[in-house]
This record gives structure tokens, sequence and C-alpha cells, in this order.
């Protein structure tokens, strides 16, 4: 078993093209012994947001803090708040986007743990 504080976990910023003001946290993972999903935690800063992206692999999404938006391929953005869940399935494009002017937009991502 493990159990580890949210605040407690390093957080480095998300280096992939198209990346803005995006940082991550793995709280939990293979690393841990989880034999199947790892936890993601994603903040996204004022006017932060993800690569548009799509991957072989489904998100399952929880948000804890703010306001944002969840783009899909044909351009339609779908509202985003604290306590919404959210499923991207695999090889849907997608991207996340923080509309708040002043909070972080911050989300837990579960993902197979092969793919973390």
């Amino acid at each position: 078993m493990k159990i580890v504080h949210l605040e407690d976990v390093e957080k480095t910023a998300v280096h992939m093209e198209g990346a803005i003001n995006a940082f991550k946290q793995l709280p939990l993972s293979g690393n841990d012994g989880a034999p199947l999903f790892s936890f993601r935690v994603f903040t996204l800063e004022k006017g932060g947001h993800t690569p548009f992206h799509q991957h072989p692999f489904e998100h399952l999404n929880y948000v804890i803090e703010g306001q944002g938006v969840l783009k899909r391929e044909d351009g339609r953005e779908l509202k985003l708040e604290k306590g919404d869940f959210a499923l991207v399935l695999p090889n849907e494009k997608h991207q996340y986007r923080n509309v708040s002017e002043h909070n972080p937009f911050v989300m837990i991502c579960a993902v197979p743990k092969e793919y973390e």
C-alpha cells in the first residue's frame, strides 16, 4: 500500500510540443507497484493547455479545481469544471485548456501504466 499527499509529489513542466504553462505530477504509478494504471495530476496555469494530440489509449479524468475546456477534433469545446469526469477514448484527438483568468485548472488523469 502507498499513501501520498499531492503537495509532496514533485511537479515538473510538461515538455511536449504544443504544451504551454502545463505541469505534471505522478502520485501513483507502476513504479509504486500499481498493476494497471498510473494516476497523473496535470495543472494548467493561466493561459495553459496541453498539446492537441491523440494516442492509442484512453484517458480517465477528474477535475479537482478550476474551469477548462476539452477540445475535440471537430473543433467543439466541452466545458469542464471542478467535480466533472471526462473520458477520452483511444485515438480521439484532444486538448485540455484552462479558461480561467485567475485560477489554475487541475485534473487527475488515469492512463494504463505502460503509457506513463
